[in-house]
């Protein structure tokens, strides 16, 4: 149960850094971000697709760039994360009563 959303946090992580790259390199391509970030250029490749799925880069000839989208995304994602790591805190369980078998 946990294992999913650890590997969904690492997968955002990923999308969060070629995203980055993208916004302080634009135009970049696939081939610079995967030496730089280490990631395969599969992997890389995926984050720019699902990246450009949520109109937040779009490619041009010299590699990818950041959209109109972009800046309003960057503003909001950290009181978004901000939220999920309050409902992440919320579910922690720290006194566990003994469970009698």
């Amino acid at each position: 149960m946990i294992d999913r959303l650890e590997k969904e946090v690492d997968m955002l992580e990923r999308h969060l850094q070629v995203l980055r790259m993208v916004i302080e390199n634009e135009p970049i391509g696939i081939v610079k971000m995967s030496n730089e970030t280490g990631y395969p250029h599969h992997k890389v490749r995926y984050s720019l697709r699902v990246l450009e799925e949520e109109n937040l880069i779009e490619p041009s000839s010299q590699g990818a760039i950041t959209t109109e989208d972009t800046v309003e995304f960057v503003s909001e994602l950290d009181t978004k994360v901000d939220e999920i790591i309050e409902k992440l805190e919320g579910m922690k369980i720290d006194e566990v009563p003994e469970i009698e078998n």
